[in-house]
C-alpha cells in the first residue's frame, strides 16, 4: 500500500489523480490533500478518501471546510498549509499537480524531506530545476513526470544510458491555431484559445497551449529533468496527439510512447512506478490512423523561440519567461488584453529583466515575484 498525497487535488489533473486513486484502492491510501479554495469538491474527497490532514490555500475558504467536515481530518491553511501537507511524514508520493509558480514551495518541501514527486507542475523545473535536482539528489528523492509528454519521454529511456541519447522529440499537437499565421490570429476570443482540439485541460494550460509557450515551458522542463543539452531537444508538431514524445539514439533507433489523449494514463504510470499494472482506460486502436509530423512556425507563434533562448541562457532566464507569461496569460483571461498581446508583453519582459543571482529557493521566490511586479506594471503602462 503506497500512500499518497495530492497537492491541486481540484484541479483538472487533480480530479484525473483522484479518478485512478479511487479505481485502485487496494494499491493506494489518500493520506494528505490539498487545494486552494473548491470547498465543496475538496469535501467529497475529504468523504471518499478521508485523508489525514487537508490544506486549503485560501484561509476564508479553509475556515468554511473546517466548519463543514466531519471526522478526524485536520485542516491547515496558506502556503505554510501547502508545504506541511507536501511534506507530510507518512507521504512515500507526493503528486504536485498546483498550477503555477505557487506549485514551487510546496514541491521544494517534498524534495526536501526526501518525498518522491510525481510532478505536473512546470514552474518547479523551469524556475528552479537546478536547485530543486540537487536537493532532490541529496535526500534520494525520485522525480517522476506527469505531463504527458515527458512521462512518455521517461517511458522511452527506461533501460537505456543517458550518453546513448541523440535527441529527445517533444511532439506539441500546435494547439487550436495550429496552421494560422500571426496576422490570421488577429482578433482571437478568449473562447477560442481555450478551446483545445484534444485536451481537456485547466485554462492557464490551455492558454499556453494556443501560444506554445506550454511547449516552449516543457523545452526548459525537459533539458532540467533528463539532463540534456537544449539542442538536444526537438519539438514536432504531431496534431493527432496519438504519439505523445520520442527518444533518438546515437545508433539512429527512435523510440516512442503512443497512447489515446487522456491525462490518466501518464498519472497511472506515475503512481505505480517501477511497476506496470492493469487499467480500465481507453486503448489505442491503431487501425486506419494518419500520423503527421511538422515542424513549429516560430513565426506565428514566438514565444517558442524565446523559450529556446532562455534556457540557452541559463541562470534566471526561464524564471524570468515564465513569471511574466503567468501573468500575461491571467490577463488575457480577464479581457485586459488580446491575445497576441501576451507574447509581445513577455518578450518586453525578457529582453528588459538582467540575470539575478538565484541560488536559494528563498531568492527563486522573491525574484519571482519581484519579476510579476515589473509585469503587472508593464502592462498598466501600455495596456490599460
Amino acid at each position: 500500500m503506497k500512500n499518497i498525497a495530492v497537492l491541486g487535488s481540484t484541479g483538472s489533473v487533480g480530479k484525473q489523480t483522484m479518478e485512478v486513486l479511487s479505481e485502485n484502492k487496494e494499491h493506494f491510501r489518500v493520506t494528505a490533500l490539498a487545494a486552494n479554495r473548491q470547498v465543496d469538491v475538496l469535501l467529497e474527497q475529504i468523504e471518499k478518501f478521508a485523508p489525514e490532514v487537508v490544506a486549503v490555500y485560501d484561509k476564508e475558504s479553509a475556515e468554511i471546510l473546517q466548519s463543514r467536515v466531519k471526522g478526524a481530518t485536520r485542516i491547515v491553511c496558506g502556503m505554510e498549509g501547502l508545504c506541511e501537507v507536501a511534506a507530510y511524514q507518512k507521504n512515500d508520493l507526493v503528486v504536485c499537480a498546483i498550477a503555477g509558480s505557487v506549485g514551487l514551495l510546496p514541491a521544494w518541501a517534498a524534495v526536501s524531506e526526501g518525498k518522491d514527486i510525481a510532478l505536473a507542475n512546470k514552474e518547479a523545473m523551469v524556475a528552479a530545476g537546478e536547485i530543486v535536482n540537487a536537493m532532490a539528489a541529496e535526500k534520494g528523492a525520485r522525480i517522476i513526470p506527469v505531463d504527458s509528454e515527458h512521462n512518455a519521454i521517461f517511458q522511452c529511456l527506461y533501460g537505456n544510458k543517458k550518453n546513448d541519447v541523440c535527441n529527445i522529440w517533444l511532439t506539441a499537437s500546435g494547439g487550436p491555431f495550429f496552421g494560422r499565421t500571426k496576422e490570421q490570429m488577429q482578433g482571437i476570443t478568449k473562447q477560442e484559445a481555450l478551446k483545445h482540439p484534444n485536451w481537456a485541460m485547466g485554462q492557464k494550460i490551455s492558454i499556453d497551449s494556443a501560444t506554445l509557450m506550454n511547449k516552449g515551458l516543457e523545452v526548459i522542463e525537459a533539458v532540467m529533468l533528463f539532463g540534456v543539452r537544449p539542442e538536444q531537444v526537438q519539438v514536432v508538431v504531431h496534431p493527432q496527439s496519438i504519439v505523445h514524445s520520442m527518444v533518438e539514439y546515437k545508433d539512429g533507433s527512435i523510440i516512442a510512447q503512443l497512447g489515446v489523449a487522456d491525462m490518466r494514463l501518464p498519472i497511472h504510470v506515475a503512481l505505480f512506478y517501477p511497476e506496470r499494472q492493469p487499467s480500465s482506460m481507453e486503448r489505442l486502436d491503431l487501425f486506419d490512423r494518419n500520423l503527421t509530423f511538422y515542424r513549429p512556425d516560430t513565426e506565428a507563434f514566438p514565444l517558442l523561440a524565446l523559450a529556446y533562448e532562455a534556457v540557452k541562457k541559463g541562470g534566471s532566464c526561464p524564471l524570468v519567461l515564465n513569471a511574466a507569461n503567468e501573468v500575461a496569460v491571467e490577463v488575457f483571461l480577464q479581457d485586459k488584453i488580446k491575445f497576441l498581446d501576451i507574447a509581445d508583453i513577455v518578450a518586453a519582459i525578457f529582453q528588459s529583466t538582467p540575470q539575478a543571482k538565484c541560488a536559494t529557493i528563498e531568492e527563486v521566490v522573491f525574484f519571482d515575484e519581484e519579476v510579476k511586479r515589473k509585469t503587472e506594471e508593464y502592462i498598466l503602462r501600455h495596456y490599460e
